[in-house]
């Protein structure tokens, strides 16, 4: 019978890693880190003008607007709390120019919505010259912003206007006065225009995208051309509309140079920069360029563009709240 010693139960000591792991953890921690110091320095001309440019401007516009900042003199700031945000429900030109954009909004954006959109269903159509018709939709985006103003202006003018001439083919002596009594309808009509190539562009997309075999069902189960434009297209195309909906309402509030140029008027104490659209175009960003640029009430006028941000949000939360009960999903169920 064989007997182990006491000495062989125990426990034998722990097998060191080899030496060179060690060597090899390192090499993977320095290539970490390279890669690190890459991907920051690629990203870090984004990161330098996003901190200087977006970041710190936004934080100092929001600051100002709690001041008497008049854009030149920093030693006489003040810090006059949120008086110059409860001053805008006492301004009457703000609640004007607020009401306006209001009115602005509900006119541009449901027309230039149905617009582009009808054009857009057309133009995705097998029709002869396609191509040259989407050319010529798309042209007025292109053309600048002041060209597109003068030329306004001298169509619309009230005695030597191409439209009035136009007009007194059939009513003699007609002057209807475009830039001032009817300026909204003209500034509408304006915008519309100048806007649809960017709207077809976009719901062109969209509709090249809608899978050919839903419509080719619909056709099978009897549907006709506007049923399937009712029942299939127009479903399949709300995520576009949606998206559409809320960048048109997102830039018809904060629109701003078009009724600066198209329809001028004095500007009494503030000078040429202090100048303002006439009364029915008088839009809430013209109030707030005013303030600032007129009148030197830079932190006002910062203000008066945060309350507008504040609806922006409100309007675009809703949109996305109510988004849930017409806009289809693929991820539905």
């Amino acid at each position: 019978m064989t007997t182990t010693s006491p000495d062989s139960t125990k426990a034998l000591p722990a097998v060191q890693p080899p030496a060179t792991v060690q060597p090899w953890r390192r090499r993977l921690a320095s290539r970490r880190m390279q890669k690190n110091i890459a991907f920051y320095l690629f990203i870090m001309p984004w990161l330098l003008g996003f901190i200087f440019l977006v970041l710190i401007p936004i934080l100092g516009g929001l600051t100002i607007s709690f001041t008497n900042y008049d854009g030149l003199n920093l030693g006489n700031i003040k810090f006059l709390g949120f008086r110059n945000y409860t001053r805008i429900f006492s301004d009457q030109d703000a609640m004007w120019s607020l009401q306006r954009v209001f009115v602005w909004t509900a006119l541009n954006v449901p027309l230039w919505l149905c617009i582009s959109f009808t054009l857009a269903y057309l133009l995705n159509q097998g029709i002869r010259a396609r191509g040259f018709f989407r050319t010529m939709f798309y042209l007025p985006s292109v053309i600048p912003l002041v060209a597109v103003a003068w030329i306004g202006r001298l169509m619309l003018h009230p005695t030597t206007g191409l439209i009035n001439k136009t007009l007194e083919l059939i009513y003699p002596s007609v002057q209807i006065n475009w830039l001032t009594e009817y300026a909204m309808i003209a500034l509408t009509s304006i915008a519309v225009w100048t806007g649809l190539g960017a709207g077809i562009v976009i719901f062109l997309a969209g509709l090249q995208g809608i899978p050919v075999a839903m419509e080719e069902a619909a056709k099978i189960d009897g549907a006709n051309r506007f049923q399937s434009l009712l029942h299939v297209t127009i479903p399949l195309m709300t995520p576009i509309i949606f998206y559409q909906l809320v960048l048109s309402i997102v830039t018809a509030m904060q629109y701003f140079a078009l009724p600066m140029l198209l329809a001028p008027t004095s500007g009494g104490s503030g000078g040429n920069l202090g100048s303002a659209p006439t009364r029915a175009v008088y839009l809430y960003m013209g109030h707030s360029f005013r303030q600032a640029f007129g009148f030197q009430r830079f932190g006002y006028a910062t203000a008066l563009t945060w309350f507008l941000v504040v609806l922006i949000l409100i309007f675009t939360a809703v949109l996305f709240w109510s988004s849930r009960k017409w806009v289809y999903s693929d991820t539905e169920t």
